[in-house]
């Protein structure tokens, strides 16, 4: 499960060969959700506060994920994303 970015103590994941809707898997301090890249929380929870910046963080960089899903489905290398500043 390459992580591509961190911020916060938060860290964001993605797998490679994922099964649909794209999406990623962000982890803080023992918790665990599934975000598509609208910002909805498919699976999972954290608390409001770390949810908020992941959400802002999707905002920042949808395309770069949308293309990172399309890299992890044809198995290639995926590229590290900024962190929420």
């Amino acid at each position: 499960m390459p992580i591509i970015s961190r911020f916060y103590g938060i860290l964001i994941a993605m797998y490679f060969n994922d099964h649909n809707p794209p999406h990623f898997h962000a982890k803080y301090s023992g918790y665990e959700a599934m975000f598509a890249f609208d910002g909805t929380v498919l699976e999972g929870e954290m608390p409001k506060r770390a949810m908020v910046f992941v959400q802002e963080w999707i905002a920042l960089h949808k395309a770069e994920l949308e293309d990172n899903w399309n890299r992890a489905k044809t198995g290639q290398s995926l590229n590290y994303i900024a962190p929420l500043e």
